[in-house]
């Protein structure tokens, strides 16, 4: 690789600030150049429009998405006061994982020309620059700090750089070329014979504080304690070889080495063996991200989660050991306990990670570290343990969809990093998780161990700005007051609408309970909140049946409450609602052709209230009717005052937001006579509450 691509993650501790603003600068040109640098893969740019994986976006999503990233968070945490693009940046917002709230149906978009995209990313550069150079900087750089936020758009990047590349690695060969300066390891030969080593056990301590030197995704920080017994531990990662006897004893046929999950996948894949291989009649051959090579049986076999585990099973079936994947915590304890070395105190890379070896896989007996090998890089490995949060998570206030839509026992995590893995992927504390039946560059080392596994179980929601959306939609209506969620739904459906049975929007869904009230009337509703946290309460209801929330009682004293769909009989609208997640100000054009939308006391809330006001009316049918429920409770942390509709004076004179929207609205319009007061009470804890009366205006297209 050439060298101007390797570097590592900052130092954000030790430094003046000069210097360090000199190390960001050079970290985000070479980020930028690398994700470019892998798009040079493309011989036929039309294979960029093309969907590799159903569950993902084309490629030319992510050529897109993680330039207009930067533009996203720069104009959320206010920063930026003007966007670039805000077509682009509102196609290109979000598409990682097929989370329920994710728009991954394509005839929804029109993609841009890659030129225009080229276009759009050299303007990105230039303001990315622009803002590293001029943004104050102060040494240690924290979470909070503005210049954080560019390194979380550098270290996004540099996931994508990972995940795009996995993309790749399912298109048709005959639209790619090599990459110019990318090594593939030659080294192919028969699989070393595995064997099982012993491992000492212990006590763990993961999670990093708030002062840790490197950047970090929330979910790495807080504290968690546990002790491991002692185990044995495959000498190397699960070869192709290896894996080979898995397949030949007929183990993709076999349902009872699968989970119930994982059998279900296979059947619904129809998979005989991993995705990158190719078989040629008797022989196997395995593709690689531009290039299909002889089967090199003594590289790390790379499979999802459901495989790993169905071969662990037969491993059982075959040795009578209890044969498992490693935990997060086993990983720890066989990383450290053989010293190996984090990202920023290694010379040259201990392992095939960093791009610093080759551009590939290579053979499981290459980088040993102790007695074992691969403990870090060549590829990812596969643990038991599904993602969850240290003690002291907290949420970063501009990504909070980074990890919590992945707390839901279905993610399990990857650990160790891989030949792409570079930046926060490469570092000891980078916590990672994916759905078990997604591929990365990700194979698994096994252990024997008669340890139980210990799940845990995030089922009750603890997020102590959701679970009051939680208590405030589904909860005890309190001070007598009704409902309020319900009331602004029936509100909404009595006004008798001339298509009462066609779509409506609710803006503002929060955890969902205006949505499902207006599909008791509307044939379909979407729920659309900013929030992915308050969002995936409202999903989970949807496919699960229930969720679960704690709430306060009196100081750590807490109540335990579960919602299910018969508790408001919403069993038969399932079908008839959606949850998505956008930002209000620069909503998709997917969201359209509406006979009713609903402003869902959010208007106050809104960084660019004028820019929702204003575009409403190209997202709303003919006659349609726009219903704005608004307490006009301005507030200088949600919303800019010079952006604020009203609550100020103009000429000594006091302006009042209904005014304005007054003149927003007029040319496509009518204010009808329809006005009330609704009260609203928000739970704070079971004896606290506040009260507010929201004013509800109804208005007409013309």
């Amino acid at each position: 690789m050439d060298p101007r691509y390797i570097t590592k993650t900052i130092n954000l501790q030790i430094g003046d600030p000069e210097q360090k603003r000199a190390e960001i600068l050079s970290y985000f040109k070479k980020t930028y150049s690398l994700d470019e640098h892998l798009f040079e893969v493309f011989a036929d740019t039309s294979a960029m429009y093309r969907t590799a994986d159903p569950l993902r976006h084309p490629l030319i999503f992510y050529f897109g998405h993680t330039a207009a990233f930067y533009i996203n968070k720069l104009v959320i945490s206010k920063i930026l006061e003007t966007r670039i693009n805000p077509k682009f940046e509102s196609m290109f917002a979000i598409g990682v994982d097929e989370m329920s709230w994710d728009d991954l149906n394509q005839s929804n978009y029109k993609w841009p020309t890659i030129e225009e995209i080229k276009s759009y990313r050299k303007q990105v550069y230039e303001i990315v620059v622009n803002q590293i150079e001029t943004l104050p900087i102060q040494v240690p750089i924290r979470w909070e700090d503005p210049i954080w936020i560019i390194l979380m758009g550098i270290e996004h990047s540099r996931i994508h750089i990972e995940t795009s590349s996995v993309l790749i690695r399912q298109l048709p060969l005959e639209f790619l070329k090599p990459i110019p300066g990318w090594i593939t390891c030659t080294s192919i030969g028969d699989a070393p014979k595995n064997k099982l080593l012993p491992v000492k056990g212990g006590t763990i301590n993961l999670g990093k504080h708030f002062n840790d030197p490197y950047y970090g995704w929330d979910n790495e920080y807080g504290t968690h304690q546990a002790m491991v017994d002692s185990f044995e531990a495959s000498t190397f990662l699960c070869s192709n070889g290896e894996f080979l006897g898995f397949i030949k004893d007929e183990g993709y046929q076999k349902e009872h080495l699968w989970t119930a999950e994982g059998w279900k996948w296979k059947s619904f894949t129809k998979a005989e063996h991993p995705l990158f291989w190719r078989k040629k009649g008797d022989n196997y051959q395995l593709r690689l991200v531009f290039e299909e090579i002889d089967m090199p049986w003594n590289w790390p076999v790379e499979v999802n989660y459901l495989e790993a585990k169905a071969f662990c099973n037969w491993k059982i079936e075959k040795t009578g050991l209890p044969i498992r994947l490693m935990t997060e915590e086993e990983w720890y304890i066989l990383r450290d306990g053989a010293n190996v070395p984090d990202l920023p105190d290694w010379e040259t890379a201990p392992g095939n990670i960093n791009l610093e070896h080759f551009q590939s896989p290579c053979p499981v007996d290459f980088f040993k570290t102790g007695d074992f090998y691969d403990l870090i890089g060549n590829v990812w490995q596969w643990t038991e343990t599904p993602i969850s949060s240290f003690e002291g998570f907290k949420i970063h206030p501009y990504y909070d969809d980074f990890s919590t839509p992945t707390f839901d026992t279905r993610h399990n995590m990857i650990k160790g990093g891989s030949w792409i893995s570079t930046g926060n992927e490469a570092i000891r504390a980078s916590r990672y998780a994916f759905r078990r039946h997604f591929y990365q560059h990700a194979g698994f080392r096994y252990v024997s161990s008669y340890q139980e596994v210990v799940i845990k179980d995030d089922n009750y929601e603890t997020d102590p700005e959701v679970i009051l959306h939680c208590e405030s939609h589904y909860g005890t209506s309190p001070l007598g007051v009704p409902n309020f969620q319900k009331v602004i739904a029936d509100f909404c459906t009595n006004l008798k609408l001339s298509n009462q049975q066609g779509c409506a929007l609710d803006l503002g869904c929060k955890t969902g309970r205006t949505t499902w009230e207006l599909a008791r009337t509307f044939d379909n509703v979407t729920g659309v909140d900013l929030s992915a946290r308050t969002i995936k309460v409202a999903s989970q209801l949807q496919e699960q049946g229930r969720f679960n929330y704690i709430f306060p009682d009196e100081g750590e004293v807490y109540d335990y409450n579960q919602v299910t769909l018969d508790d408001f009989d919403l069993k038969p609208l399932v079908n008839k609602v959606k949850f998505l997640q956008s930002d209000f100000a620069n909503l998709k054009n997917v969201f359209s052709g509406y006979d009713l939308i609903l402003l869902n006391d959010i208007l106050d809330r809104i960084y660019q209230p004028k820019e929702l006001i204003s575009n409403l009316y190209k997202r709303i049918n003919d006659k349609g009717i726009l219903v704005i429920a608004t307490a006009y409770d301005w507030d200088e942390k949600q919303t800019k005052p010079e952006n604020w509709l009203g609550g100020f004076r103009s000429s000594a004179e006091p302006v009042r937001g209904i005014e304005t929207l007054v003149e927003l609205l007029k040319e496509h319009f009518v204010k009808t006579n329809v006005t009330t007061t609704l009260p609203s009470v928000f739970r704070v804890n079971k004896r606290k509450s506040i009260l507010k009366e929201v004013e509800v205006t109804v208005w007409q297209k013309r």
